[in-house]
């Protein structure tokens, strides 16, 4: 059971980081293209919405080729600062990140296309400057529904496989995530260790989801005796 604990403290690692880059390139990306106007925005939410349907390999495959020791990005970090990034924990944090980065996206731009510009109008009238708007009025107003895809973000990192396996590998104690592990204990016919690392990640799992569902926009409404 102690290989059981250390992939899922791994697990929890690789996305607690994914999710913290999630959370910032995410909210700014969504911020962006909410209140941008710029030629090619529409495109633009598609590239940044492609890894919610494109195949993990697929995913696992472009960051090969960018992070690589053969890549452009993988070899000059290998080559002038000695950084390494596959086949290690960093690699897995990178192709989680990526997988899962459309979830905080695509929630984050939703709320902030649905905060009331006249709150923030009114702000500007009182004198409030571009930065203070966006932390005094329109986060708070998004928040609940940004927190929602950032725990969506967080459970998908956590059952991140097919980019994870081809970026980072599968090294016990080091690259090798729960669903690693559940893979790895399957193709060993190690059908207890396999059954008891597929309760452990579907508990997590479920608990997450249970908290996203909460805090949707749409969950008070439901439950209110007014509705």
């Amino acid at each position: 059971m102690n290989a059981a604990w250390i992939a899922l403290g791994l697990s929890l690692k690789v996305a607690g980081w994914a999710t913290t880059i999630n959370l910032v390139l995410g909210v700014a990306a969504g911020y962006l293209l909410a209140r941008g106007r710029f030629w090619g925005k529409e495109l633009l939410d598609t590239i940044l919405t492609l890894p919610l349907v494109m195949p993990p390999t697929v995913l696992g495959y472009y960051l090969l080729v960018l992070i690589g020791r053969k890549g452009w990005l993988g070899g000059w970090l290998e080559h002038s600062l000695g950084i390494r990034l596959v086949f290690s924990w960093q690699g897995a944090v990178i192709a989680a990140s990526l997988v899962a980065f459309p979830l905080v996206f695509k929630s984050a731009r939703a709320a902030f296309e649905n905060t009331d510009p006249q709150l923030e109008d009114a702000a500007r009238v009182l004198g409030l400057g571009p930065m203070a708007i966006f932390a005094r009025v329109t986060l708070p107003l998004a928040w609940r529904a940004i927190l929602a895809g950032v725990l969506l973000a967080f459970a998908r990192a956590m059952g991140e496989f097919g980019a994870t396996l081809m970026v980072a590998g599968s090294i016990p104690g080091q690259t090798q995530t729960l669903s690693i592990a559940v893979y790895e204990a399957v193709q060993a016919g190690d059908d207890p260790l396999a059954n008891r690392l597929v309760l452990l990640i579907s508990a997590v799992c479920i608990v997450i989801l249970l908290l996203a569902g909460k805090l949707l926009p749409g969950h008070q409404r439901q439950g209110s005796p007014h509705a």
